[in-house]
């Protein structure tokens, strides 16, 4: 609970420098200008298709896959819950963020098409990319046996949700502060989601192990 006090404050400061126009904020640009430099055919195509499996149509086709796989092999509501709560959260931060603040992208000259119009802050594919893949991995986490094996899930979550909010800095969709609020945002959520979820194991445990003292006493 103290990360998700942390992050938020983190994303309220961001969303300060932005509406006031200073402190971080005054990276937007040069941090745009220094992407459009290394940019090239080639890496503008494969960012583009990387980008868009955490787009509108790839991240909710990969929530429902895990959802079904995880679900029928584990015969649990968990991950139905979980991911659910993570795709809703998601989508609810990022319109919630994009009318609160109504943000312009970086000029259409300065991006890669195809273009997009909606407000710029937060970047919703870093939000998804943060939330729907960090809980995917949290849920493979939870029955991996080994040390390495869970250090390469959170490690392999956490390079796919950074480099995600890069490529749309890459591209010209969004600004450096837009991404830095959703990383810090997706990151608050996410571990609220883990953080009730632990709660509701813990008591669970504490339920069967007292009825199962209470059993062994009768």
């Amino acid at each position: 609970m103290a990360l998700v006090v942390i992050l938020t404050l983190l994303a309220a400061q961001v969303y300060d420098a932005v509406t006031d126009k200073d402190g971080v904020a005054g990276l937007d640009l040069p941090i745009l200008n220094a992407a459009m430099h290394l940019r090239s055919p080639v890496l503008n195509a494969f960012t583009i298709g990387y980008t868009d499996i955490a787009g509108e149509i790839g991240m909710p086709v990969i929530a429902v896959t895990a959802i079904l796989i995880l679900a029928l092999r584990r015969r649990s509501w968990t991950p139905v819950l979980l991911i659910g709560a993570a795709g809703i959260g998601s989508l609810l931060i990022t319109i919630a963020g994009k009318d609160l603040v109504g943000r312009h992208r970086p000029p259409l000259a300065d991006a890669v098409p195809p273009y997009e119009y909606s407000p710029s802050f937060p970047s919703g594919h870093t939000l998804n990319a943060v939330v729907v893949i960090g809980i995917i991995a949290y849920l493979l986490v939870l029955r991996r046996h080994t040390a390495h094996a869970r250090v390469l899930l959170i490690c392999a979550a956490a390079v796919y949700a950074f480099t995600v909010g890069l490529s749309r800095i890459y591209l010209g969709h969004h600004w450096f502060t837009d991404v830095l609020a959703a990383w810090a945002l997706g990151a608050a959520w996410l571990a609220l989601i883990i953080t009730a979820h632990r709660l509701y194991l813990t008591v669970r445990r504490r339920r069967e192990s007292g009825a199962l003292t209470q059993a062994q006493s009768a």
